[in-house]
């Protein structure tokens, strides 16, 4: 019988290993993971069944299905959407024809958008909009702590439904893991519909810890939002000692894109519940700006890589600047390369990192990207004061994306993220300014500093940049 386990276990192995061979995206992975799994198959079976899919498998099934619901409403919101459908200018054309293949909305005109920086903006705003909220509340968050700002925003939440707002929560399990039960069981009893994204749900997906719902969305009432980097803890107002300030930043959004917004938590909600909401799709125009926005949720369960090729395509339109703040810095091969070829045509190519982990292997690949980075001219920060958990990208004089976007390969392939590409000489001057007062709260790095490390942190750099596929 141990024989016979023996080569089961081997025959599934090898079976697995063709499967990896066909549908791992990356010749290096798919090599990597064939050798393992017909080397040593009992350690690589359950790492591969558990880390080695990068298509969302059950959800591209669903999807389907979920199309056929939502597609009418989503239709029905594109036409209403029509009159502030934005024009761009050609050298930023082509976003507009990726936002159209990628996404259900175009850029729209009409927009407010408004800077938030750091924690103590952020959630004033996000309980402005909820206070503001007359029909229903949309949440979702990739991590929500049982600390002072988790059951502040859990009072706020169930007082809303009091007020006979109608209130949804979506929440990552694989995030919240840490988040007890009594919370969510008490934002029940109070009537607020919860539900967790499920990420293992369906058959054959109970494997599916490695992919995660990362979108962080408060909206109201079809009218206004917030997005951008920050859960809901007491570590985002700077209250983590080992951490420091936490420097991060979102935005609040009143005018038509926020469709856009609504229809990402419409998908998630129907991928998670199968039920579909009732909810506002007459988009209303701000009355003190005119920001041209795209919203564009990206994830596994896209039939192409739609996250790449679009930060890709928006990378390639720099001509003067391009300066990234991401606190997980593990680029894939087409991106170093985009990184690259933007320094390598005179472009001020910044890109900020923080001084300090809080996940060690990603932390330590970063410092593997010096070299070939610096050989382009890509300049490298490490932020100084606090962690900076930020993920922002500012191209030129005319762009500027905020989201929740990573600039690592869970981001671009394993995560369901959403970012706010926006086109306004106003909010890209104050993303400017923010960014400048961040750089000079920077060191640049030097390769050298690399090159004097000591061998074993080295090698374990080495090793962290081996793991990049599913850090």
């Amino acid at each position: 019988m141990l024989s016979a386990l023996i080569f089961l276990v081997y025959l599934v192995g090898f079976i697995n290993a063709a499967h990896a061979v066909m549908s791992v995206r990356s010749s290096q992975g798919a090599i990597a993971w064939a050798m393992g799994l017909i080397s040593f198959p009992f350690i690589a079976i359950p790492l591969y069944w558990i880390f080695g899919r990068n298509r969302f498998h059950g959800y591209v099934k669903a999807r389907r299905q979920v199309n056929t619901k939502s597609h009418p409403l989503l239709q029905g919101a594109y036409h209403l959407l029509a009159p502030y459908q934005a024009s761009l200018t050609p050298e930023c054309s082509i976003l507009q024809t990726y936002a159209e293949r990628f996404s259900h909305f175009s850029f729209t005109h009409g927009n407010a958008v408004r800077l938030l920086i750091d924690g103590d903006e952020t959630f004033h705003a996000m309980q402005e909009v909820i206070n503001n909220a007359q029909h229903y509340i949309l949440i979702q968050f990739y991590i929500v702590n049982d600390d002072a700002v988790g059951r502040h925003f859990q009072q706020l939440l169930q007082a809303r439904v009091q007020a006979g707002v109608t209130v949804y929560f979506i929440y990552d399990e694989i995030g919240c893991h840490a988040l007890p039960s009594t919370y969510l069981n008490d934002l029940k009893q109070h009537g607020v519909h919860v539900t967790a994204f499920g990420s293992t749900r369906g058959y054959g997906n109970h494997f599916q810890v490695n992919f995660r719902n990362h979108r962080k969305i408060v909206l109201a009432d079809g009218q206004q939002a917030v997005i951008g980097g920050l859960n809901l803890g007491q570590e985002y107002l700077g209250h983590d000692p080992a951490f420091g300030h936490w420097r991060d930043t979102a935005i609040q959004l009143h005018g038509p894109a926020v469709q856009g917004v609504q229809a990402s938590f419409l998908e998630d909600w129907l991928w998670a519940t199968g039920r579909v909401l009732k909810l506002n799709w007459h988009a209303q125009a701000a009355e003190q700006m005119n920001a041209k926005v795209l919203i564009l949720p990206t994830g596994p369960a896209d039939g192409l890589q739609n996250c790449t090729l679009f930060f890709v395509t928006a990378i390639a339109q720099a001509q003067q600047r391009l300066w990234i703040a991401s606190p997980y810095f593990v680029p894939d091969e087409v991106l170093v390369s985009a990184l690259q070829m933007a320094a390598l045509r005179g472009v001020d190519v910044r890109i900020l990192m923080p001084d300090k982990a809080d996940h060690l292997f990603v932390f330590l690949a970063s410092f593997s990207y010096y070299a070939e980075m610096q050989a382009a001219g890509v300049k490298l920060y490490r932020y100084r004061d606090g962690f900076m958990h930020q993920k922002v990208m500012l191209i030129d004089e005319q762009l500027a994306a905020i989201g929740t976007v990573n600039l690592d390969n869970r981001s671009f392939q394993l995560n369901f993220e959403i970012t706010a590409f926006l086109l306004d000489s106003a909010v890209v001057a104050a993303v400017n300014d923010m960014l400048s007062q961040d750089f000079k709260a920077a060191a640049l790095v030097d390769q050298r500093d690399y090159a004097q490390k000591p061998f074993w942190f080295q090698v374990l750099v080495q090793f962290s940049r081996l793991l990049a596929p599913i850090l």
